[in-house]
């Protein structure tokens, strides 16, 4: 298995690397799970090695993970909290006394540290589609050392690396798998993209057979469609798209219904800048809420995901993600929680 090819690298996208370099990466996340239940420890993995946080939005499981992760491998994770210090700010958006131009705080931390991790979505960049994945752009522009992507408004690699993770652990690997990423009802509209365009991403990149199911109006990124599409082509692999939930939901092995905003949430020229308009089309799909009903349309051993927090009584029952052991299906959202340390302990020792 050759690693080096990884050292130095951002991880800014799931569409940055292989499938070969994914596959890689999971290899090294059971290798290091299996370890640490063992007992084994790789504390001098990165002895002594520092990672950069910055949190422009709250956070309990990403953080988390990546703190135990930097402790559990040796190193150290530091928090910055984007309102504690000058706020970093592309060029043309500083406010003085404020901010500070990501070229400058990139290079900064660049001569300290060895890995700069960032969050960015939503009201930081005033729901601009992009703007926060241009941000972390220009920190790996100017950063020497690698920058990680702790989800933007585009893309959530570590959770997606953990969401198929999951997959292999329960299904042993990734052909014949029938995974449906599907929206689910909200009272809130502030919900990004990223988490289920990362998740069809790594599912067709993987060879699985993926459906989409949303309402209309709840379209993803067509340039993610496309690029799900040629996955599915390369890999042998289905990708299809639904706007009927319980045709979605037939005989899936993963079940995934999780809350993401329209495209007119998002300022122009994406969107409509309009969350009134938003809030209405949520409000006329309440219906879509994954049940045990909703399970049961499932393969009988299908397991129900979610990258949490889960808003519970509206896209999931209780009686669904509390259901952790069989007989039939079951929720698998606390092994998927877990496994984001995993992935993430991977990543940063390969490309730290």
């Amino acid at each position: 298995m050759k690693t080096t090819t990884f050292k130095g690298r951002d991880f800014l996208a799931e569409t940055d690397f292989t499938r070969e370099e994914i596959e890689t990466i999971l290899d090294v996340a059971l290798e290091l799970k299996r370890d640490r239940a063992m007992g084994v420890y790789h504390d001098q993995l990165l002895r002594s090695k520092t990672l950069f946080m910055i949190f422009y939005n709250q956070s309990l499981r990403t953080r988390n993970s990546f703190e135990a992760g930097m402790t559990q491998l040796g190193g150290h994770a530091h928090f910055l909290d984007p309102g504690k210090i000058y706020t970093p700010a592309l060029e043309g958006k500083e406010v003085a006394y404020s901010t500070e131009r990501v070229s400058d705080v990139a290079r900064v931390l660049d001569r300290m540290g060895d890995a700069i991790a960032i969050r960015c979505y939503g009201d930081p960049v005033d729901w601009e589609y992009g703007g926060a994945h241009n941000l972390l752009k220009e920190f790996a522009r100017w950063a020497d050392i690698p920058v990680l992507n702790m989800e933007d408004d585009i893309y959530h690699p570590f959770q997606g690396l953990a969401d198929v993770l999951t997959v292999k652990e329960k299904f042993g690997g990734f052909s014949g798998v029938n995974f449906t990423m599907s929206w689910a009802y909200s009272p809130s509209v502030h919900k990004p993209r990223a988490v289920p365009q990362s998740a069809i991403l790594y599912a067709s990149m993987l060879g699985m057979n993926v459906t989409l199911a949303h309402p209309e109006g709840m379209e993803l990124d067509p340039a993610i469609i496309a690029q799900c599409n040629e996955y599915a082509r390369v890999s042998n692999g289905k990708f299809r798209i639904t706007n009927d939930f319980e045709d979605g939901v037939r005989n899936a092995h993963v079940v995934y219904p999780k809350a993401w905003c329209p495209v007119v949430m998002f300022k122009q020229p994406v969107g409509e800048d309009d969350p009134k308009k938003a809030q209405a089309i949520f409000d006329e799909h309440k219906d879509w809420k994954c049940t045990q009903e909703t399970m049961a349309l499932a393969d009988k051993n299908a397991i129900y995901m979610h990258c949490l927090p889960a808003d519970r009584g509206f896209e999931v029952a209780n009686d669904v993600i509390d259901k952790t052991e069989g007989p039939g299906w079951v929720s698998a959202v606390f092994d998927e929680a877990e496994n984001r340390l995993h992935v993430q302990k991977a990543v940063m020792s390969l490309v730290m």
